[in-house]
Protein backbone atom coordinates (compact mmCIF):
# COMPACT_ATOMS: atom_id res chain seq x y z
CA UNK A 1 0.00 0.00 0.00
CA UNK A 2 1.45 3.57 -1.02
CA UNK A 3 2.62 5.19 2.22
CA UNK A 4 3.09 8.87 3.15
CA UNK A 5 4.03 10.91 6.07
CA UNK A 6 1.69 13.57 8.15
CA UNK A 7 4.05 16.29 6.34
CA UNK A 8 3.09 15.20 3.18
CA UNK A 9 -0.93 14.33 3.40
CA UNK A 10 -1.04 18.49 4.95
CA UNK A 11 1.09 19.54 1.92
CA UNK A 12 -0.95 17.37 -0.29
CA UNK A 13 -4.38 19.17 1.23
CA UNK A 14 -2.87 22.51 0.93
CA UNK A 15 -2.75 23.71 4.46
CA UNK A 16 0.50 25.11 6.14
CA UNK A 17 1.41 24.54 10.06
CA UNK A 18 -0.79 27.56 11.29
CA UNK A 19 -3.67 26.43 10.00
CA UNK A 20 -3.39 22.52 11.05
CA UNK A 21 -2.38 23.54 14.68
CA UNK A 22 -4.74 26.42 14.92
CA UNK A 23 -7.88 23.77 13.66
CA UNK A 24 -6.74 20.95 16.41
CA UNK A 25 -6.42 22.91 19.10
CA UNK A 26 -2.51 23.37 19.23
CA UNK A 27 0.38 25.18 18.68
CA UNK A 28 2.44 24.54 14.75
CA UNK A 29 5.40 23.51 16.61
CA UNK A 30 3.45 20.32 17.90
CA UNK A 31 2.55 20.16 14.81
CA UNK A 32 5.65 20.03 13.18
CA UNK A 33 7.06 18.39 15.88
CA UNK A 34 4.99 15.09 15.07
CA UNK A 35 5.62 15.80 11.24
CA UNK A 36 9.38 15.34 11.80
CA UNK A 37 8.60 11.91 14.36
CA UNK A 38 5.20 10.41 14.62
CA UNK A 39 6.78 7.83 16.69
CA UNK A 40 4.91 9.10 20.13
CA UNK A 41 2.13 11.14 18.07
CA UNK A 42 -1.06 10.90 20.82
CA UNK A 43 -4.23 8.30 18.79
CA UNK A 44 -6.42 11.20 19.44
CA UNK A 45 -4.11 13.62 17.43
CA UNK A 46 -3.43 11.08 14.74
CA UNK A 47 -7.37 10.82 13.96
CA UNK A 48 -8.06 14.39 13.92
CA UNK A 49 -5.33 14.82 10.96
CA UNK A 50 -6.13 12.44 9.57
CA UNK A 51 -9.89 13.09 9.26
CA UNK A 52 -8.52 16.83 8.27
CA UNK A 53 -6.25 15.75 5.51
CA UNK A 54 -8.96 13.22 4.04
CA UNK A 55 -6.53 10.14 4.09
CA UNK A 56 -7.06 6.71 5.79
CA UNK A 57 -4.83 6.38 8.66
CA UNK A 58 -3.24 3.34 6.65
CA UNK A 59 -1.93 5.56 4.22
CA UNK A 60 -0.06 7.36 7.04
CA UNK A 61 4.05 6.39 7.85
CA UNK A 62 4.31 6.54 11.58
CA UNK A 63 7.81 7.10 12.30
CA UNK A 64 10.67 9.16 11.94
CA UNK A 65 10.15 11.18 8.42
CA UNK A 66 13.92 11.25 8.02
CA UNK A 67 13.88 7.46 7.69
CA UNK A 68 10.37 7.39 4.97
CA UNK A 69 12.49 9.68 3.09
CA UNK A 70 16.05 8.64 3.51
CA UNK A 71 16.17 12.50 3.88
CA UNK A 72 17.78 13.66 6.82
CA UNK A 73 16.29 17.70 8.17
CA UNK A 74 20.12 20.10 8.55
CA UNK A 75 20.12 19.96 12.57
CA UNK A 76 19.10 23.64 13.99
CA UNK A 77 21.64 23.39 16.89
CA UNK A 78 24.19 25.74 17.20
CA UNK A 79 27.19 25.15 16.32
CA UNK A 80 30.06 26.55 18.86
CA UNK A 81 32.45 29.14 17.07
CA UNK A 82 36.00 27.77 16.98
Amino acid sequence: MFQMTLRAARVNRGYNLKEVASLVGKCPETIGKYENDSTDIPRGLFLDLVKLYGVPEEMIYCGKESVFTGLSRPSRKKQKAS
